[in-house]
């Protein structure tokens, strides 16, 4: 039997939907799906994730292993650049157009990049997913991640304390998925 776990948070721009169970035998959503390759900081895929536009934002489906157990932080970040060998650096801060501040305990934040923590079991695997409702699957509009320097899924070594400013006091990232490479 599949375990389904909803967390709502305090800001209305996102929702967390975490998956314990396989989902192998669940229909694929039909079209505006982006595929990416999670990478580590050996340049080493441990994962895949998914973004899809929704009517209500962005779906954001992770599958990933090799991450070491317990609570990270993931975010969305401002450019579409994953180097390894500088600690994913070249994906800049967090995704946020608006100029707010990180973190949902901030009172002027969150960044449209925050999102809720993911929780790494024992064997070192990960399956949630988000859905993000700050950002868009465009290249234009308001907290579009296909803007012209494209935007990067991180996910960090620690969690995120959702206050400290300017990244939540997450530690190092370790793994990082290019959305979409700047245009040229």
């Amino acid at each position: 039997m599949k375990k389904r776990t909803l967390v709502s948070f305090a800001s209305p721009a996102l929702l967390a939907v975490t998956h314990t169970g396989a989902w192998a035998d669940e229909p694929a959503p039909s079209g505006g799906r982006v595929n990416v390759a999670l990478i580590g900081t050996q340049g080493q895929t441990l994962g895949m994730a998914s973004l899809e536009q929704t009517p209500a934002g962005v779906l954001i489906s992770i599958n990933a292993s090799g991450l070491g157990e317990g609570e990270r932080a993931f975010h969305i970040h401002e450019r579409g650049y994953c180097d390894p060998t500088i600690s994913f650096a070249s994906a800049g801060g967090h995704f946020a157009p608006g100029g707010t501040a990180h973190g949902f305990r901030d009172a002027k934040g969150p960044h449209a990049g925050d999102m809720p923590n993911l929780f790494v079991s024992t064997d070192g695997k990960v399956q949630a997913q988000v859905l993000n409702r700050a950002v868009t699957m465009s290249d234009s509009a308001e907290g579009a991640l296909l803007d012209a320097d494209g935007s990067a899924l991180v996910i960090h070594g620690g969690a995120d304390d959702y206050a400290s400013q300017p990244a939540g006091a997450a530690g190092p990232r370790v793994a990082c998925a290019v959305i979409a490479a700047p245009k040229p």
